[in-house]
């Protein structure tokens, strides 16, 4: 084994951590607020539509997944409506195509969106333009925006009704941090809209 090897993997696991522990600081009170809009969007028949590009496009479709199916495979639970909008690639080359790649995300929330559902905007920079398409989009249809950001927040700090920034530069590390959030707004979900679904062993 390289030394440099060792060197690498300690660095990334306590540059994990020491961005984790800044969250964990910085970011309670933004992350329960996401959870009671999620409630209010749950509770009355909305739906939660996600995007993002890259590495935030798997953490979309990660976090649609975990929704829609469950997060525990200890609970059974109704189905939650959420939508990656990064899925569906006639659609996503369709817009590129005919409208370009600024406006794959927006056209699918001018066709879906509804007032009264969420839009998670995911975006390590904040400074995505077909993230920002879509976050203007979503306020023309009267859809909250939560922006699942990194660094400075870029542009869509701005933006969006209820930023949660995770505080580091890596990109990386922002997405590990974002992957662990969504897993944390699942399981309050679960926990909170089904107490009586957890299968009996």
């Amino acid at each position: 084994m390289k030394a440099s090897w060792k060197k690498d993997f300690e660095k990334n696991v306590l540059e994990n951590i020491g961005v984790s522990n800044r969250v964990l600081k910085e970011n309670l009170e933004a992350t329960l607020r996401a959870v009671e809009q999620l409630i209010t969007t749950i509770n009355n028949d909305g739906k939660i539509l996600i995007c993002g590009n890259g590495g935030s496009a798997a953490d979309a479709q990660h976090l649609a997944a975990e929704l829609v199916v469950r997060l525990k495979s200890s609970v059974d639970r109704p189905a939650i409506a959420a939508q990656a909008l990064t899925v569906d690639t006639s659609i996503l080359t369709a817009g590129a195509n005919d409208y370009g790649f600024d406006f794959v995300f927006s056209r699918q929330i001018e066709a879906l969106g509804r007032l009264g559902d969420t839009l998670i905007a995911i975006s390590t920079s904040g400074n995505s333009t077909n993230v920002i398409e879509a976050v203007n989009m979503a306020h023309e249809k009267g859809l909250y925006v939560i922006g699942l950001l990194g660094g400075d927040g870029g542009k869509l700090i701005k933006l969006a009704d209820l930023a949660i920034l995770v505080p580091s530069a890596s990109t990386a590390r922002i997405q590990e941090v974002h992957a662990l959030l969504g897993h944390i707004i699942c399981e309050i979900l679960e926990e909170e809209l089904f107490p009586k679904s957890q299968i009996k062993p």
